[in-house]
């Protein structure tokens, strides 16, 4: 299959093309029934000539072309409407029998905040020129209305997540006007399965009730459906989380398929180089350090141990919280006793076997640097955040 991409250096164009080279050279193996043989790029810097050679040779089309912050608003119709006839003229001449995919607005539905909408006529002036080029040349044309979309973007430009994500890492300042304004937003990486999908003839088909999309078998339109609707005050509450989190280490809850999640890997994208690390509090003494990583809002801790070459760490029980002991490096000894029975139990570990050990609630406990010469280093995860009003951690030598 040989791919034609309009618009490609835009936010959609650029991580849509990136993944379609994942599944031309192999790299990305989740669709084996997709094989892609040519990328074709174009963009306002491509040619005429280059758009002639394209549509000759292209099985597919995604139109992700288009202008939404023109100087005049006359260059709505120009550079959506305009082009678009364009490129359908450019097939037709060529009698391509490419299917064409059309990236459309939300606006287009012409309702509502967007009755007035230029940028919205255009789209919908866009719509109705697809489907006619695809009823006249029997063709399959997918015509998709977009709601807010979040990705990497310019910030400052036409998407305000982007911009709260640049100002929050950043450290600029920025202004919400409505904290209960209300985004529907379709995340960049669900977008491009989404068009995945259609390569493959997967598509979703929908209808509109007004602004709200309707999933319908037979509809005229195709929709991505895995959509998140949140307010501007809930965005910002969320980013200045992220931003705290080198000081408190508490990573929020991120669900798999949560907007959090999907929120947070945009948030990084934003990060100054300089902030790519931050540096660890290490409690230090004679015996070696200990240092937390991570904290978790619901699943506790993750630290990391240094011992001395002899040394004994631990020598203490707890009555609820439980901890997993994984030595990555060194060579040591763990040892548990039942507080209640005297029960005992050991485990040599080394760090060339990585083993998980369990620290059972009412087992005093310890671990031992067996070597002369080398640190033992040892990842700690625990159920909850130590609370120093409420450690849970009694001393008594194993």
């Amino acid at each position: 299959m040989k791919i034609l991409v309009t618009g490609a250096k835009g936010m959609v164009g650029t991580a849509l093309i990136a993944n379609l080279k994942n599944i031309k050279e192999n790299k990305n193996r989740t669709r084996p029934n997709l094989k892609i043989d040519e990328i074709y790029e174009y963009d306002l810097d491509s040619t005429p000539e280059e758009l002639e050679v394209y549509c000759e040779k292209a099985d597919f089309v995604f139109n992700l072309a288009g202008v939404n912050r023109p100087k005049e608003q006359s260059e709505f119709m120009s550079g959506n409407f305009g082009f678009a006839s364009t490129l359908l003229n450019t097939l037709k001449k060529h009698h391509s029998k490419a299917s064409v995919m059309l990236s459309s607005s939300i606006q287009a539905t012409s309702l509502g905040r967007y009755g007035t909408s230029d940028y919205g006529k255009s789209k919908l002036a866009g719509e109705e020129l697809f489907f006619e080029y695809g009823n006249e040349n029997d063709v399959k044309v997918a015509v998709y209305r977009f709601p807010n979309l979040m990705g990497h973007s310019r910030p400052k430009y036409n998407s305000a997540v982007s911009t709260f994500c640049w100002a929050v890492a950043n450290d600029e300042d920025f202004t919400v006007n409505d904290r209960s304004t209300e985004l529907e937003l379709l995340y960049i990486d669900d977008l491009v399965e989404g068009m995945f999908d259609l390569l493959e003839g997967k598509e979703q088909h929908c209808e509109f009730d007004g602004v709200e999309t309707v999933l319908m078998k037979d509809g005229r339109y195709c929709c991505v459906p895995i959509t998140h609707k949140v307010t501007l005050g809930e965005i910002v509450d969320l980013l200045e989380q992220f931003k705290a989190q080198p000081e408190t280490l508490l990573m929020p809850k991120m669900p798999e398929g949560s907007f959090a999640k999907k929120l947070y890997s945009l948030y990084l994208t934003y990060l100054p180089v300089e902030k790519f690390k931050y540096e660890l509090k290490m409690n230090r003494d004679e015996r070696g350090s200990f240092t937390e990583l991570v904290h978790t809002a619901d699943c506790g801790q993750v630290s990391v141990n240094i011992s001395k070459p002899g040394i004994t760490k631990g020598q203490h029980w707890h009555n609820s919280k439980w901890e997993l002991f994984i030595v990555v490096a060194g060579h040591g000894l763990i040892q548990e006793r039942n507080i209640h029975t005297g029960k005992t139990v050991e485990f040599e570990v080394n760090g060339d076997k990585i083993e998980a050990i369990h620290m059972i609630p009412g087992w005093t406990h310890n671990i031992i640097n067996l070597s002369d010469t080398e640190n033992l280093v040892t990842i700690m995860t625990c159920n909850e955040v130590f609370n120093q009003e409420r450690p849970d951690t009694f001393f008594d030598p194993v």
